[in-house]
Order: C-alpha cells, then structure tokens, then sequence
C-alpha cells in the first residue's frame, strides 16, 4: 500500500496536468500518452550521460511543453480538431521517443538519479519518502492554483468557459489554448520523468493508456472530494490519483491479472462518470450542498433542495432531454 501510494503521488503531477486542459480548458487533449514517455526517455538519457538529476528532471518538463505547443499549434494555427491534434501528436512522438532512446528502453542501474538518495537511506517503500512525494505533489498544486488566480490564469479559465466570450474581451484565446497544452503536457513530462527514475528505467510503452489513468484521478477525484473552487478541485486531483492506485493495488492483491488492468482503469472512469447522474447519488450531493448552505438557492433546507432537485428531473423529462 506504501508503494502504491508513492506512485499515486507521483502521478498526481500527471493528473494536475490533465486537470488542466480536461477541466480547465474543457481540451480534450491525447497527447499526454506520447509526453509522458518523452519526459522520462529525456530524463533517462540525460542522467545516463552523467547530467544533473535535477537538470534531468527539468528537461523532461521542457520536452513535455514543447509537445502540448505542438498540439496546440496543430489546432489553433492547423485549425485541426483538437482530439485529432493530440492524437497526431501522439503518434509521432512514438518514434520520437524511440530516437531519443535509442531503442525501446533506458535501463537507470547504477546511475545517479533523483531517487538515489533515498534507495541509499532505505527510505523507499517508506511512509517518509511518502511524505517527501507528497511535498513534491503539494507544490506543484499551490503553484497551478496560484497560477488559476493570476490574471493569466483567469484569462485560461475565461477561455476553457466560454470562449467566445473571451475574445470579446479581448482574450487571445489561442495563445491561452497553447499555454495551458504547454504547462499541462510539461507536468506530465516532469510527471515521467520522475517515474522513471523511481522504477529504474524508462520504457517506449510506459505511457500506453495513461490518459485513462489521468482521467480517472480527475474523475474519481472531484466525485468523491467535490470541486466547489479551485483549491478544491486541484486538492481533489492528488486524492484521486492516490485512491486509483490504491484500487489497482487492491485489485491485484485480490489476484486479478495485471493484464486486466487498462480494462479495470476504464471500468473505474466508467462507474466515476455514471454515478454521479444517478438520483439516488444526485440525492445524496443535494443533501451534503444543503447542509452546506451552499444549494444554487442559498441556504436551502435538506427537504427544500431535493424538492428542487425533483422538480428540476420532472421538468426535464417533460422536455425530452
């Protein structure tokens, strides 16, 4: 459970990422797959050839960027449909990443990494390398929501709103667009490069499917945790993360075949996506709001806010939607 709880930490940078452009921007971007292999086959190359971990480190969240602007480019310059943009993306970084490599993998034994110093102490596997993970999660998180408050950051949550809107106030939407792929393929490049120091090497296949685990963070996350602000939302991400590892974990301690587990990530997304629309569940948020005082009438009653939430159902089906 330790093990699974690091790794869920470290991917609760990737997660954040996702956050970004699946919640922030309302992108629907795929290019994640491809960054986060490119985060750690920089990395890994890097530290093979005796470069700084930390400098390393760094280098896998500026490939990571460099892809998101591809992407964006790609579908605000290109005009491409921007699930197609990620998907092109993410296509030729598959060779990419094998160029960059060399080959299908960079094998980190006996090499200096970020993570040496703790397999020296014997903190891995540890509640306090958990701790340390945990740090690290915490300041990626108050930077993005520091960010979200600039004036930048409100123009990127401006344009992931409504944006037409956005540039009738002036907002160049596109710039927004890139920026946010950037910053949020570059977590998810600084996300696989951490990875792969942590498992001693980085892989052509180590970020096969991984949108779907980024999904099922943000998912499962704002589901359980809520997501009334920012702070919440991004709160909620890290938790999320930690939890679906936690899950995998549990699942193939139970004995189910590890090959089963892209299908059990997307039967995690599916059952996150459902349940929220069903009444019983709907019920249940409207009673945690009331209490709250915090229902879309203001102070509502618990009895008050379902009695809406009814009337809202009925109304609805009347219409046909």
């Amino acid at each position: 459970m330790i093990v699974a709880t690091e790794l869920g930490l470290l991917y609760a940078v990737m997660a954040l990422g996702v956050y970004l452009t699946f919640r922030i921007l309302d992108f629907p971007d795929l290019t994640v797959d491809g960054s986060f292999t490119s985060g750690g086959a920089t990395a890994a190359v890097l530290l093979v050839n005796n470069v700084n971990p930390f400098l390393a480190t760094a280098a896998g969240f500026g490939v990571g960027c460099i892809a998101g602007v591809i992407t964006g480019i790609l579908h605000t310059k290109g005009h491409i449909n921007g699930l197609l943009a990620g998907i092109l993306t993410q296509i030729g970084l598959y060779s990419i990443n094998l160029r960059i490599m060399d080959g299908a993998n960079v094998p980190l034994l006996r090499t200096s990494t970020l993570m040496t110093p703790l397999r020296e102490a014997k903190l891995l596997g540890t509640w306090s390398s958990a701790a340390i993970f945990g740090a690290l999660a915490l300041i990626v998180l108050a930077i993005i929501v520091w960010f979200l408050h600039t004036d930048l950051g409100l123009a990127m949550q401006a344009t992931g709103e409504n944006e037409v809107m956005a540039r009738s106030f002036g907002i160049s939407t596109d710039r927004q667009k890139i920026l946010g792929l950037a910053l949020s393929n570059g977590l998810v490049g600084l996300a696989g490069a951490l990875v792969s120091q942590y498992q001693g090497f980085a892989d052509i296949s180590m970020g096969i499917g991984l949108i779907v685990a980024g999904l099922a963070s943000v998912i499962i996350g704002q589901a359980i945790f809520g997501s009334r602000n920012i702070l919440n939302a991004a709160v909620a991400v890290v938790l999320g993360s930690v939890l679906y590892r936690l899950a995998i974990q549990v699942a193939m301690d139970v004995g189910l075949d590890p090959n089963d587990m892209k299908l059990m990530s997307a039967l995690l997304v599916v059952l996150a996506l459902i349940l929220p629309q069903w009444s019983v569940v709907r019920r249940i948020s409207g009673l945690r709001a009331a209490y709250r005082g915090a229902g879309p009438q203001g102070a509502l009653t618990a009895d008050e806010y379902i009695d809406d939430v009814d009337d809202l159902e009925i109304a609805a089906k009347a219409k046909g939607e």
